[in-house]
């Protein structure tokens, strides 16, 4: 038996795949990590090999210090995922401190993960803690139509959200809290991982500025919908300002988008609506 006929490994290459096939990770743009269940790190550990070193991630989250991550490699690319494992994602352990990861399986011939482990890291240590545990799943992908929203719409919360709820019916019942906005930064380092972390206390996604879509979730399927399900709000919204030239003739009203969160049992963030 080999680690990649392990169920979560699988689930983890599958995603992957999914990704790279909707067209989101040209190059060796965009990134996953999944915070494993203890019977999984049991399932891999056979096919762990000696720890390397230890490395500083410039942030701490205690609340997760011990635990492991399925993680992409920096510089990998998603095409080649399925093709070649063991070189392009591996199996992270972090320390005690819960500052510092350490390669226990994969990311071979000497490569990383992905550059920014450090903002997954903390995104996942601040969705545990609001969740209770459940979420495990961080995904970063560049879907075009919503970066090329971050070009034309103020960058608020409040924007997005109204944007997206109001292109797709679906969108109040996938994420009722709405989506969080984080200001162009520089991607990788500790500042955009900390002003992740604090919309990931509100919210289960983030749009970052001219680059992308952060979003979690408790497994692949609810991970992967939900940026499905944003990204295909925003092809809408930019087909249809294209086609009216921004004159929208009608649109979902905020006492419609009520009456869908009714309908189906959800709480609308309603600092997004208007009274």
């Amino acid at each position: 038996m080999a680690i990649t006929q392990i169920k979560i490994v699988q689930d983890y290459i599958r995603m992957c795949t999914d990704g790279w096939e909707q067209g989101w990770h040209e190059r060796n743009g965009g990134n996953v990590t999944y915070r494993m269940r203890p019977e999984e790190v049991e399932q891999c550990r056979p096919f762990f090999s000696a720890p390397g070193e230890w490395n500083p991630m410039g942030v701490t989250g205690a609340n997760l210090a011990g635990e492991y991550f399925l993680t992409t490699g920096s510089g990998k690319y998603f095409r080649n995922i399925a093709l070649d494992p063991l070189h392009s994602i591996g199996i992270v352990e972090i320390n005690a401190a819960g500052d510092a990861w350490r390669i226990v399986w994969g990311l071979a011939g000497g490569a990383k993960p992905t550059s920014e482990f450090p903002s997954h890291y903390m995104n996942h240590c601040v969705r545990a803690a609001a969740t209770g545990g459940a979420y495990r799943v961080i995904y970063h992908a560049h879907p075009a139509n919503l970066i090329a929203m971050t070009y034309v719409l103020p960058l608020t919360a409040r924007d997005f959200t109204r944007a997206l709820w109001q292109s797709a019916t679906e969108c109040p019942v996938v994420f009722p809290g709405g989506v969080g906005v984080v200001p162009w930064m520089v991607p990788g380092g500790a500042e955009i991982a900390l002003a992740t972390s604090e919309l990931m206390k509100e919210f289960d996604a983030a749009v970052w500025a001219h680059h992308g879509l952060f979003c979690s979730g408790p497994d692949f399927d609810t991970t992967f919908g939900l940026m499905h399900t944003i990204e295909k709000s925003a092809q809408i919204w930019v087909l249809a300002q294209s086609a009216s030239g921004g004159k929208l003739r009608q649109t979902i009203r905020d006492d419609e988008l009520r009456a869908i969160a009714r309908e189906f049992g959800v709480t609308l963030n309603e600092k997004f609506l208007d009274p």
